[in-house]
């Protein structure tokens, strides 16, 4: 994140850091996805302008990055949970979820995966591939209720 005196520290594992995207610098293209490997994987096209590939998959959960123009124009890489037939057919994957959601329920299932995740996410930022924003959620009206 941007060293800024107004900006608010957001930590993992709390509900506002649910609302942080990681928005990446340049447009993926088939040029630069080898940049965005993670854990010997690379992105795979699945359909025009969006990538998915596995960051965290077991038995029981399952987590992908997805990359794609998800907010406005911003390429972000966003998480989604698939549906896996046969041992390794990936038939569905689910709606995105904002980068700090998927990374808030990745640390309830394995908090070692979570951290190496989140390393991934700050060596890019470092490298000067992207960085972290706070979207709003039109669900989330922080506790403002208009009732």
């Amino acid at each position: 994140m941007a060293d800024n005196n107004d900006e608010i520290q957001v930590v993992p594992g709390t509900k506002q850091f649910e609302n942080m995207i990681f928005k990446l610098n340049h447009a993926v293209t088939p040029d630069n996805l080898g940049v965005l490997n993670y854990n010997g994987n690379q992105l795979a096209a699945v359909q025009d302008g969006l990538y998915a590939m596995p960051a965290y998959v077991t038995d029981k959960f399952n987590l992908f990055f997805i990359v794609s123009q998800l907010v406005e124009n911003d390429w972000v890489i966003a998480f989604s949970n698939a549906t896996i037939e046969n041992g390794n057919e990936i038939t569905d994957l689910s709606e995105p979820m904002t980068t700090g959601k998927g990374l808030n329920i990745l640390g309830q299932q394995s908090p070692d995966d979570a951290n190496h995740l989140l390393k991934y996410f700050n060596t890019l930022a470092q490298a000067n591939r992207g960085e972290w924003r706070m979207v709003e959620r039109p669900d989330d009206d922080n506790g403002k209720s208009k009732k």
